[in-house]
Parts: structure tokens; sequence; C-alpha cells
């Protein structure tokens, strides 16, 4: 719910956008912040607590966003602010290594053992991008896969028909990325082993890089046996499985996806949780593969506050947290509970919504078509997304300002959480019906 606006607090957040306009690109420090999708400015937000947002205006709202995935406990867990507490008095940054590194890489390796060896990195970019140059290194060869729709990073070969924020904006592809980095990626459909298996029989692939739960096209699962496929073609010839889990990494399971889905990749990426909500990155895999890293092998790559002891100390405590009993059955009743909600209310209201949920992330998708891959994903009616977030923010309901973009549940939401925002899906809908936008006869 919402909280009355206070007139004495300012600014407010239409004057502080005002002003970050004139200084910061957009007047944001990450396209996906931006609400230009839905028609309106950002809000700034003032502090968190559990599952609520409170903004400047002195609004309070039930947030799904999560920081984008990273606050599986919620904003500002008691538990992971007195580590970071306790860090910081002890010194923020050192430039040399410590045993906290050496924990949360122990913590990592037992949590996915195809992880035999890891990197830490200061965000999910840094780590994909060094995992394919380490594919590349290995391999000899240039030519990277990724799925159509995949985001996995802005670093310039992975831009190429990427989602999440470049599909939001309406620029899948990026001026300054130089033709030959772009020539160096080829994309397939996600779901569709058969053109994996062309590509890689025809082209020299260094590395076939996927989320196994794609989270920035919005949430669409993998059908059947095609990971375990993904996980064949690529021995047989001689590329590299990567697994981008910067968003599924301990969120669906305490091993990650892979262990959700059975399948070893030979190297993987993570961010987001292992940093409790903090900027951390890690890739990591096969020993052989990560003794080419410097300083011990010819591959470089390096980073001043990598492994930084804030950081560190926030996500060992965040994966204490989720080693606890009940975590992950909780995470998906409430998650289950919501994505029902949601389908049944639209369903009520005849607006056309496919509900996309694995374990505690989901996707609402305002269509009738079945979204199996990129192409399903496009066809998503964006305008009626952007009528939903409007109508749902005004109910004290913070949502992705994206239809590409993924909602979180975390340990911190609440029975009562998730039926608020039920029946603020069930007005919202009755509100988007009488405006014209219910299922067509």
């Amino acid at each position: 719910m919402r909280a009355s606006s206070s007139p004495l607090r300012t600014p407010t957040s239409e004057a502080l956008f005002a002003e970050a306009e004139t200084l910061i690109p957009g007047g944001v420090n990450s396209p996906v912040r931006a609400f230009r999708a839905v028609g309106r400015n950002p809000l700034f937000i003032d502090h968190a607590e559990g599952p609520y947002l409170f903004d400047v205006d002195g609004n309070r709202y039930i947030d799904y966003v999560c920081s984008f995935g990273p606050l599986i406990a919620g904003h500002a867990h008691p538990e992971i602010v007195g580590a970071l507490q306790a860090a910081a008095v002890r010194g923020t940054s050192y430039g040399a290594p410590t045993r906290l590194e050496l924990d949360l890489a122990r913590a990592i390796h037992q949590a996915m053992p195809s992880v035999e060896m890891v990197r830490l990195v200061n965000s999910g970019t840094e780590a994909t991008m060094s995992a394919l140059r380490l594919a590349r290194a290995y391999t000899r060869r240039d030519i990277v896969v990724k799925v159509e729709g995949g985001y996995h990073g802005h670093a310039d070969g992975l831009l190429a028909r990427a989602g999440s924020g470049p599909l939001t904006l309406g620029a899948p592809d990026s001026p300054g990325v130089a033709a030959a980095t772009a020539a160096s990626t080829i994309n397939v459909p996600f779901n569709d082993a058969d053109a994996l298996e062309h590509v890689l029989s025809s082209y020299p692939v260094a590395a076939f890089i996927v989320e196994p739960v794609p989270a920035n096209m919005g949430v669409v699962r993998p059908r059947g046996n095609y990971l375990r496929r993904a996980r064949e073609l690529t021995r047989r010839y001689g590329s590299l499985l990567i697994f981008d889990e910067v968003i599924t990494g301990f969120r669906l399971l305490y091993g990650g996806a892979q262990a959700v889905y059975r399948v070893a990749p030979d190297l993987t990426c993570l961010g987001k949780i292992i940093g409790g909500g903090l900027p951390v990155g890690a890739y990591g895999g096969r020993r052989d593969l990560m003794q080419l890293v410097a300083p011990v092998g010819p591959m470089y790559q390096a980073g001043t506050l990598s492994g930084n002891p804030l950081a560190v100390s926030a996500g060992l405590k965040m994966l204490e947290l989720l080693r606890r009993p009940d975590v992950y059955p909780r995470l998906n009743r409430l998650a289950a509970r919501l994505a029902t909600g949601l389908r049944t209310a639209a369903a009520r209201h005849e607006i056309p919504l496919r509900v996309q949920r694995v374990a505690s992330i989901l996707t609402a998708f305002f269509t009738e078509a079945n979204v199996r891959d990129f192409g399903g994903v496009r066809t998503a009616d964006t305008n009626l997304f952007a009528a939903y977030f409007n109508a749902m923010l005004e109910r004290g309901i913070y949502l992705a300002p994206s239809q590409f973009e993924a909602a979180f549940v975390s340990l911190a939401h609440t029975d009562e959480d998730i039926e608020a925002t039920i029946r603020a899906a069930d007005s919202t809908f009755a509100q988007l019906r009488s405006a014209g936008y219910a299922l067509r006869p």
C-alpha cells in the first residue's frame, strides 16, 4: 500500500530526475532503471527494508525487483547489515588477498562441484566477458554462440540481438561495437538444439553461452532435454558450454540451475546473490581451464576491487542464510501462489496473460502465444504491459519497468504481501478491461 505523501519531504523524485538528466545520461546510471518504456519518469528511492521500497515522496511499495535479483533475503537484512558493519571497520579494500575470498571460493565450489576453481570479479558483465576470453584462449577459436534475446552483460560481442535493457529500449544492437566483433557472435533460438548443432557443426565455435533459464528476456523455461543436448553437442564439436548463472545461481536452488537440471557446464558465471546486494561477479569451472588464467597462465584478467571484503562478507552471510532449512520451499511456495493469483485474476477479466515461473522468478507476458523462445517473447503487448505497470505502481506494487524483465520473490515477502499483490492485480485487470484491453472474441 502507499503511504500519504509528506509535504515536508524534499526534493521530490521529479525534481531529482530533472537535475539528474543534466548530469547523468538519461538521468540514470543503468538504462534498465529508466521508465521510458512505461511512459513516465523513474522514482528516486530513499530507503528500503524487508520487501518494501520507500521513495523520496513518502510512498511505500512492495518490491518485486529486488535490485534485479540479488536481494533474495530482502532489503537491509539485519544479519547482512551486521556482516557489512563488521567488515567495514576492518577496512574497505586492501588490494591484497584475504581469507574471506578463500571462504567464498570454497562455498561456491561446494555448492557447484563443476566450479573446481573460481576467480572473483566485480560484475556479471566482467564474469561473462572473462569467461569468453578464457574459452577463446583454450579452444583457439574466435566464434561465440548465444541465444536470440539472451543478455550476458554489455561486453561488445554480447550485444548482438540481446534482450533485457537493449530490447526494452528498442536497440538490440549498439553503435560503437566493431563490425568484426559483432561478426564473431552467432545467435540461435533458445530451446532449439537442432539449430545449435547446425552452427556448431558449421563453424569453429569457442563456446556456447546461455542462461540455463533465460530471465533477461523474461523467464523462459528450458524444454525437455534441451540443456543436456547442449552439453552433448558442445562436447562433440569441441566447444565449451558456459552457463550464465548470474541470475539463476543460488536463486533456483543452492547449487543453481545446473543442480536443478543436472547439467555440468565447463564454465559458470555468477553474480548478484553471491555479493549479498553489493557489486560482485565470478567465473569458474574446470581446473584445466582456470589454470590458463593469469598469473598461472597466459590469459590476462585483473581487477583492483575484485574480492572486495565488503562484497565478500555480504555474500558469505547471504549463502549462510540460504543454507538454512525450508528456504527454497518457502520461496517457491510464495512465488507459485503469486503466479497462480495473477493467472486467475487475468482470466477473470479476460486479459491475455501468460505467467511463466521457474522457482522464485517469474514474468507476466501479455500475450496469448506460447513463450518458448525470443520469437514468443516478442509477441508480448508492451503497451498493455505499460498500462499494467503504471496501474500496479499506483496501487503500491513495484515491478521492473520492462515487459522483458523478471519479477523476484524474496524471503522477506510474506503471505500478506502476496495476497495484497494479487488484489492489486485483480483491480488493475478490471481497470484494463474497462479500458478495452480484454481478449478479442
